[in-house]
């Protein structure tokens, strides 16, 4: 597939590709907009929010330049005005924003998860093929800064230490003992909410990205707090086609945290505690700029390899861990709108992760293992 766009300046040089954002919440305020403005071949055009609250926070952070509308019909009336949509709105907002933006004629980004179902998925998939207009997901955690570490130490051989490697544990777990409300936390189907959709969605992707296909799952998923109506503890078993097992925990109910990566091979094992700094960073404001450190973190915070004794107690011995690097990604996008890049994150990858998701609810559900 030839990804690009038919609309507005994608093929003009020295002028930056115009971005049309959906969604001014935690997502779009927190991750989309400042990567957005961060990229010099992307200039935030237009945020869809019909918050005033939000519009003037919009206004404050990016200047009175950024144009505001109140739905996404606005961007659709003047497409040939923009070079790319953005959707960060609600989960069940995706599909169908989504499709209307191809169907207008533009390039989309779609934050995770794209979709309900893989179904839904790949036919945004074909729709875009058909269109011949890029399609992305926005899986900002594989740019995390343990996952870039642990990527590196597997293309560079530095896993033969390890010798075959045969387990992969993932945890992404927080202390939230009240519920916090919202869509995220909704019982409506519809909204597609509970940690299985949220943070599985990252877990799940990690770990195809890592070891490939999965031909299994099991799962787990548990509804803990008192007046929780969706999933809050959840863990999801893969056997991946190479033989690699995966287990990954999601949870808002760990009152102790396990570390976020534990990779265990037959002669030795990779532990890293500590979770990515970049989105704290993002939330107080922070916008990377080029030559300035970013997703950086202290060495007391690098993971270890080593067999036999315990990281917690000086086993092993300590590896550098990677910068981190959100902002990679909108620069791969752009790269794909002008012809000179791939898609750094397809509809397709997206709905191999959904099958795994939609095989983990029905797992969890009847309580059997579900075949891929």
């Amino acid at each position: 597939m030839t990804e690009g766009m038919t609309s507005g300046t994608a093929g003009t040089t020295g002028s930056p590709l115009r971005v049309g954002l959906v969604g001014y919440g935690l997502a779009g305020s927190v991750f989309h907009a400042p990567l957005i403005a961060a990229t010099d071949d992307l200039a935030l055009d237009t945020v869809v929010t019909s918050n005033p609250e939000r519009q003037a926070q919009a206004r404050a952070s990016f200047g009175d330049g950024i144009r505001c509308a109140a739905t996404p019909d606005e961007l659709w009336a003047r497409a040939d005005e923009l070079d790319l949509i953005v959707i960060a709105s609600p989960n069940k907002t995706h599909v169908p924003i989504a499709t209307a933006a191809l169907k207008a004629g533009l390039p989309v980004v779609v934050d995770k998860p794209i979709a309900g179902t893989a179904a839904e998925a790949r036919e945004l998939a074909a729709l875009a093929e058909e269109r011949g207009l890029l399609l992305s997901v926005f899986q900002n955690r594989r740019w995390d800064n343990d996952f870039l570490t642990l990527q590196s130490l597997i293309a560079e051989g530095e896993l033969g230490s390890l010798g075959d490697v045969w387990r992969f544990e993932s945890r992404f777990e927080r202390w939230r003992p009240q519920p916090k409300g919202g869509w995220r936390e909704s019982g409506d189907p519809e909204e597609i909410g509970g940690l299985l959709y949220d943070l599985g969605s990252h877990v799940v992707d990690q770990a195809l990205v890592l070891f490939g296909p999965a031909v299994s799952v099991y799962a787990e998923s548990d509804v803990r707090r008192a007046g929780a109506a969706v999933d809050d503890d959840t863990f999801i078993a893969i056997t991946h086609a190479n033989g690699v097992r995966s287990h990954l925990y999601v949870s808002a109910t760990a009152a102790q945290l396990g570390p976020r990566f534990r990779v265990l091979g037959s002669q030795a094992g990779y532990v890293k505690y500590g979770l990515d700094p970049q989105e704290a960073v993002l939330r107080e404001g922070t916008i990377p700029a080029a030559g300035e450190p970013w997703g950086v973190e202290p060495e007391s915070m690098w993971g270890r390899i080593g067999s036999g004794e315990s990281p917690l107690t000086g086993g092993g011995r300590p590896v550098e861990t990677l910068p981190g690097a959100y902002p990679a990604y909108y620069a791969a996008v752009a790269a794909a709108l002008r012809g000179t890049g791939e898609n750094p994150v397809t509809a397709e990858q997206a709905a191999a992760a959904l099958d795994v998701l939609e095989a983990a609810r029905r797992s969890a559900r009847d309580g059997v293992t579900v075949a891929l």
